[in-house]
Order: structure tokens, then C-alpha cells, then sequence
């Protein structure tokens, strides 16, 4: 779909942008010095939290283990309540109280000695602070000096042309005057009315002369409307005017004012983002198979996505010997078969216990993440993805039951010859093999002034130890693509 995209070089880095602040003040040497100090301070800040929490962890030993006690009570109660039915569900908000009950005992008991637990705890936030701090500092200068996150200042399009779904995300387009402002600009729109068809309406934008193709609504139509501007090599323009706008948070846009994303018209600054197909069709976020596959099949979905999701989680996970029909091959070479969950992105999400859990930090790594539950019944299924949420992910993902990598390509197989899946959340019914690719740098994304800054800092958060040691003897990430 679409022209090769490294016919197009990216161009300029994100410190050369104009506008972009004092970043265009330094150059790479002068980043990757402050990388360094940046580094340095992050591991004298890790070195004496360390020590801090050791101490703290020898001297109140046995409200430690209470409180892990209470944390395994909850999490155990709370998977309870979101997988069952009747007595076992209130077994579990039973057990989620008693649990949240011992840790506050833990943490009352562990605070007996007030002034002096006041004082280690003031002194840990200090150097968690510093820590976090430093640490993003250390990794976004880095960012900079291998300039990675790529960019251009690319035309200001003569003929854009905005879709606009005004039903969608409750109304955004109407809200927030999405039409008229972009009248005021210059920007012809497109109304998906019903019975309109979304890819009939971008084809006809196209041939009527368009230089460039927008879509306010939901990451089901930014795929389908960036399928297009990519058969046609033109640039597309992400517009939060959906739900939840996975695809805008991810790239680093507002998704809670849509106005400002209409400066990616006037401002033009060009970012090369993969895309991934499956079976030839575009999805910007994922595809899913398996228990969320069957649920966003259901009438209704769409219109009550939680209360659908809670009614058929319990009856999915509760099978006793019935696991999806779906196969798939493990970077090992063995063969997986009966998977209850297969989560297939473009570019990984973030895993396990963090602020951005179930995002990502990239769209430019040029990697599918693959994710997979597999297990006999749904009681393994459960507590493989309890784990998950308990925060246990590094373990979860070293069980015989859980799968996490990455890939270029993947492909999922089924005996019967047909699978659902859900595409960026649209439910659909596809043929098997599913055939999964990652296309690189192919999506020409328009995006305002400031937003390749925002997409660096959001590739910072994304810090280990490793990479610190790295920063601080002066060796930075590669850049995109480079790895």
C-alpha cells in the first residue's frame, strides 16, 4: 500500500525544526554532555535510594511481608470480582477489602515511630524525584543528540482536505467547532453523514485534486482514511475527535482539544510513523484475537463497552477445556496452539507496572509487539493476566502461558479456516492464515508545531539501569531504525 518510504528522506532532525525552542540551540555534542551529567546524577540518586529502602525494608521486616500479604489478597479479590459470577464474586470484593485492610495495617504499623518514618519518607520522595527527573533528562538529551525521532518541515498543503465524523466521541466535531474553524482556514470538509460510505468520501477527496487528507473521529477511521492518503503518497492529519483516540495519545497529540491538531495544517511539520497491516488491511493500534475479538463481536459493544465486557469476561475466562481456535508459531520455532488472547500492534506496548501502561512509547521502532495469553482453560488464562495487573509482568512474561516480542512479520492460524478479530476496535470476521506486517516509516503524518518535542519526551520514558550506565561513560541510544 502506498510508495516506498525511504524514497522520501526525513530530513532535518527535531533539533534543527524551526520553532522548536531552545532545543535548536544545541548541538549533538553539547546534548550528549548533558546526557552525561544528567546520567550521573540519576545513579548517585538510584545508589541512595537503594540503600534507603533496604534499611527501611531490614528494620520493619514483618509489616513488609503483610503488606505484600494484602497485596496478594486484593489483586486475588479483585480478578474474582472482574471473572465471576454470583458467590465467588463477592468472595472476591470481600477479599479486595480485606486485603486494602492489610496493607493499611502494614503502613499504620510501619509508621509507628512518626517523626522518624516521616523524615525517610520525605527523604525518599527527594530521591525518587531526582531519580525520575534525571533519569528522563539523561535519556531525552540522549534523544536529541542522536536526533531520532524523525522530522521535516514539509509543504503547507494547497488543498486539504479534513473527513469529519460528527457522531463520533460523543459529538467532538460539533463541541469543539472542528468545521468551522477549519473553514477560517482555508481547509475544505467533509461530512460522514449516515449511509455515507468513509472510503467512497476520501477516494472522491483524492481524485477532486486534495494535497492531503485529515480525519477527525476514531482510530477506526484514522486507519482507514491513512490507508488511503498512503496509496496516494499524500500526508494525513490525525484529528482527536473520538472516544479514545489511542493513535493521538500515542503519537503525542492533544487528544483532549482536537483544535489544536488542526495547526498540523498550517505548521506541516512531517513525521515518518510505521503503519501495519493485516491481510492487506491498515490498523494504526492493534489487532486483537481471542476473548476481546468475541466481545467487541457482541450487539451493543460498541454503545456500552464496559457493561458488554463485564457481562462476557466471567462467562470467556470461565471455560473449563475450551480455548480459542487460534495458532501461531513462537520466535523458538514451536508450535502454540490454543490461545485465549493474541494482541498484535504497531509498535509495542508498554507491559507491566508503569504510568504508561498500555501505551507506547515509539511509532517508529519499524517492530510489531505480539502479546499472547495461551493456556488450557481459562482459570490459567486468569491468573496469567492477574499477574499481569498484580504488576508481576517480568515473571508473566517468563510463564509457559504468556508471550511477549517482537517481530517484522507474524501470522496466526485457525482450523476452521476463519477467526474474529478486532481491528483498531472495529470487529470483523477474516480468513485464516492472518498475515501481520510492519511497514516502516510508510505514514507521512502532518502534526503541529512542538509535537516532535512531545514525541521525544515520551520515547524518554522508556529509562533502565543499563541505559544510564550507557549515558554516563557517554554512549547514547541509537537512533530510530539504527537498532
Amino acid at each position: 500500500m502506498g510508495g516506498d518510504p525511504s524514497a522520501q528522506q526525513p530530513g532535518q532532525p527535531a533539533t534543527a525544526v524551526r520553532g522548536s525552542g531552545r532545543t535548536a540551540h544545541r548541538g549533538p555534542a553539547a546534548w550528549s554532555r548533558l546526557a552525561r551529567t544528567w546520567a550521573i546524577v540519576a545513579l548517585i540518586a538510584l545508589v541512595l535510594l537503594v540503600a534507603l529502602i533496604i534499611d527501611f525494608l531490614v528494620s520493619n521486616v514483618g509489616y513488609v511481608l503483610l503488606g505484600l500479604l494484602g497485596l496478594i489478597v486484593f489483586t486475588i479479590g479483585g480478578w474474582l470480582v472482574l471473572a465471576s459470577h454470583g458467590t465467588r464474586r463477592v468472595i472476591g470484593a470481600l477479599g479486595g477489602v480485606v486485603g486494602i485492610g492489610l496493607i493499611l495495617a502494614a503502613v499504620v504499623g510501619a509508621s509507628s515511630d512518626g517523626g522518624q518514618v516521616l523524615l525517610r519518607l520525605v527523604i525518599l520522595a527527594v530521591l525518587l524525584g531526582v531519580l525520575v527527573g534525571a533519569s528522563r533528562a539523561a535519556v531525552l538529551s540522549g534523544i536529541r543528540a542522536t536526533t531520532s525521532v524523525r522530522s521535516r518541515r514539509g509543504p503547507q498543503p494547497q488543498h486539504a482536505v479534513l473527513i469529519c465524523n460528527p457522531k463520533s466521541g460523543g459529538g467532538k466535531v460539533v463541541q469543539h467547532h472542528l468545521v468551522e474553524l477549519a473553514t477560517s482556514m482555508g481547509i475544505e470538509t467533509v461530512l460522514l453523514e449516515p449511509g455515507l460510505d468513509l472510503e467512497q468520501l476520501a477516494r472522491r477527496a483524492v481524485a477532486e485534486g486534495a494535497d492531503c487528507l485529515g480525519m477527525a473521529g476514531g482510530d477506526g477511521s484514522q486507519a482507514l482514511v491513512a490507508s488511503i492518503a498512503i496509496e496516494h503518497q499524500l500526508p494525513f492529519v490525525c484529528i482527536s475527535a473520538g472516544t479514545r483516540n489511542h493513535f493521538a495519545l500515542d503519537l503525542g497529540l492533544d487528544r483532549e482539544d482536537p483544535r489544536a491538531g488542526m495547526q498540523a495544517f498550517r505548521d506541516a511539520i512531517e513525521r515518518r510513523v510505521d503503519y501495519a497491516t493485516v491481510n492487506g488491511r491498515l490498523f494504526v493500534n492493534n489487532a486483537s484475537l481471542g476473548v476481546y475479538a468475541t466481545i467487541v463481536q457482541q450487539e451493543g459493544y460498541r454503545e456500552a463497552k464496559v457493561a458488554t465486557s463485564a457481562a462476557l469476561l466471567p462467562e470467556l475466562l470461565g471455560r473449563a477445556d475450551q480455548p480459542f481456535d487460534l495458532q501461531f508459531t513462537a520466535p523458538d520455532g514451536s508450535e502454540i496452539d490454543g490461545s485465549f488472547l493474541i494482541q498484535i500492534s504497531n509498535n509495542p506496548y508498554v507491559l507491566g507496572p508503569s504510568l504508561d501502561m498500555s501505551q507506547r512509547r515509539r511509532l517508529d521502532t519499524g517492530e510489531l509487539g505480539v502479546f499472547a495469553v495461551v493456556a488450557a482453560s481459562g482459570v490459567e488464562a486468569s491468573q496469567a493476566i492477574a499477574r499481569i495487573l498484580a504488576g508481576r509482568a517480568g515473571r508473566a512474561l517468563r510463564s509457559p502461558h504468556v508471550f511477549e516480542f517482537t517481530t517484522k512479520t507474524f501470522e496466526v492460524r485457525s482450523h476452521s479456516g476463519r477467526a474474529f478479530i478486532g481491528v483498531d476496535g472495529e470487529a470483523l470476521e477474516m480468513d485464516t492464515p492472518l498475515d501481520f506486517r510492519l511497514h516502516p516509516g510508510g505514514l507521512r503524518l502532518l502534526v503541529p508545531e512542538g509535537n516532535v518535542e512531545e514525541a521525544a519526551r515520551r520515547q524518554a520514558r522508556g529509562v533502565d539501569v543499563r541505559e544510564l550506565v550507557s549515558q554516563a561513560f557517554g554512549r547514547n541510544r541509537p537512533a530510530a531504525g539504527d537498532r
